[in-house]
């Protein structure tokens, strides 16, 4: 027997099995339970979402043997005959290549006579718009009073091309995208019955890959199963999309939290190095700017537990109008690549601008040999002791002694630590260190960052040039975090900034004279 296609051979033969459209199952059950029956409808939406599948299960509910019902039996004549595509009263019609009046004018004489073996004909019109004007005129009379025996089923996928005159004497169903986790849910099913080797995250790139359409998801899972020999593994499905892996853009996000434009150029080398596609990386770059974006403003949105927790950090670390001047900065990008000398050029120098216009991004310079500004020198200054131009580190044989949690301090806010290692250790406090293990404390509500406990150990045995072991307790701090005690030093520097303006002598005269106000908000601190 030849293979058959998962897209056919899973096709929904019930409203039971139908998946993602049950606003119109439950529209259309109710209606065939009730016996009221309209004579034309029009199911509108993109391609893939059931449109064809809905007109047959709906044309089995009208002929099915024992009588109209919403749970066709599937085992009768003109079941199994209407699966099959021969059931000689249901027609489907393509008006791409049978768009002319005298095509419709064929369609219409016939639909006059009885049905021959069902207890209705439905013509079924897919891609009804593309019918001409002299078509449509054609079928306004017999679409507005049909014979009793004839139900008419519109498919489109651009109802705006559909003249009033027919939407009007239609009802009109919207059939909405698939959401990716209902596609992903149907996409185990199937591969479960199939009896298939998966791994979930690769499904997941299935579904998005597939934009809403889950004819698209299973001809992509077809194509899948193919590619990795009869398994679907998210390596070789991001091969076969051409994907960016996750590990890379939170590499970069990394990097542009942390200021270190040359860590996201690394990642756009190694990124070229292996052929990936910059375009792909760009639209994901800007799919993860929009979800810390919404997970700032509503994080009621982000419903998947272990995306909350991979992006919460970013949402704290990221200034959130920053982050919608990176979406911005990312999308222009992609729309630029084509003018780019070549797209990892392109893609670099997206990367270049999303680092000069961080927050104080155009005031660095790339050599980083030079004294630290005024601000960021009292800063230190007021945190922790004068110390050694070197790294700063915590002494090995002074154990749990009084300055140790300046040394803390010190240590984070230095340029040893980076990424989520410094992120991790930002919200700690400093408990104990003997030489050989140091203790942090971090309050409870951060504890999704303890899962980056072994990179902030490794990053501190690289600094201290020797293996230690690093434990980290559950509890509300006793002291000033790093991540605290920073934002303590950038509400004070705020206050002394709206101070010094607020005082100037030529400001307050100038708001006496036009009667001006000060915006606090567009105040800076230098």
């Amino acid at each position: 027997m030849s293979y058959q296609v998962l897209a056919r051979k899973w096709r929904p033969k019930s409203f039971d099995t139908l998946v993602g459209q049950e606003h119109v199952v439950r529209s259309l059950r109710h209606a065939l339970e009730q016996q009221r029956l309209h004579h034309a409808y029009l199911f509108t939406g993109t391609r893939g979402v059931g449109k064809t599948t809905i007109a047959r299960i709906m044309a089995k509910a009208l002929n099915c043997e024992k009588g109209v019902t919403a749970t066709p039996c599937g085992e009768c004549t003109p079941c199994r005959e209407i699966d099959a595509g021969r059931f000689i009263d249901y027609v489907e019609m393509d008006a791409a290549s049978n768009r002319g009046v005298e095509d419709m004018a064929a369609l219409l004489e016939k639909a006059a006579y009885a049905p021959n073996a069902g207890r209705y004909k439905v013509y079924m019109i897919d891609e009804v718009h593309q019918l001409s004007g002299h078509a449509f005129n054609a079928m306004l009379k017999t679409l507005e009073e049909p014979p009793e025996h004839v139900k008419f089923i519109l498919a489109t996928t651009d109802p705006q091309k559909i003249p009033v005159t027919v939407l009007s004497r239609c009802l009109q169903f919207n059939l909405k995208q698939m959401p990716q986790a209902a596609i992903v849910d149907h996409l185990a099913r199937v591969l479960t019955a199939e009896g298939i080797h998966f791994e979930a995250p690769a499904l997941r790139h299935l579904a998005k890959a597939a934009a809403g359409s889950m004819r698209d998801a299973l001809s992509l899972l077809d194509q899948a199963i193919a590619h990795g020999a009869g398994r679907v593994e998210e390596e070789g499905v991001r091969a076969m999309l051409g994907t960016v892996a996750d590990d890379y853009l939170f590499a970069l996000l990394d990097g542009l939290a942390a200021g270190d434009i040359q860590a996201m150029l690394a990642v756009a080398r190694t990124m070229e190095e292996r052929s990936l596609n910059f375009e792909a990386a760009l639209q994901e770059l800007a799919t993860l700017f929009h979800r810390i974006a919404l997970l700032q403003f509503a994080p009621e949105a982000i419903l998947d537990d272990t995306e909350r927790a991979r992006l919460t950090p970013y949402a704290e670390r990221l200034d959130a109008e920053f982050l919608q001047l990176c979406y911005q900065i990312v999308t222009h990008g992609r729309d630029e690549l084509a003018l780019a000398p070549d797209e990892a050029a392109g893609f670099t120098m997206t990367l270049l601008r999303l680092h000069a216009f961080r927050p104080g991004g155009g005031d660095e310079k790339p050599a980083r040999t030079a004294v630290a500004p005024m601000t960021q020198t009292a800063t230190a200054a007021a945190v922790a002791p004068a110390v050694a131009p070197e790294a700063p580190s915590l002494s090995s044989s002074a154990g749990p002694v009084a300055a140790a949690p300046d040394d803390w301090h010190t240590l984070v806010e230095g340029n040893t630590l980076t990424g989520m290692a410094r992120q991790l250790a930002q919200h700690c406090e400093l408990v104990d260190c003997d030489g050989q293990k140091i203790v942090l404390r971090l309050d409870p509500a951060h504890r999704f960052l303890q899962m980056h406990q072994d990179k902030l150990r490794a990053e501190l045995a690289k600094h201290f040039g020797e293996p230690l072991r690093l434990e980290i307790q559950l509890g509300a701090p006793n002291g000033a975090t790093p991540k605290a005690r920073a934002d303590q030093l950038k509400r004070e520097r705020q206050d002394q900034a709206i101070a010094a303006i607020e005082n100037d002598p030529f400001v307050r005269e100038v708001c006496d004279l036009f009667d001006a106000s000060i915006d606090e908000s567009t105040i800076k601190p230098l």
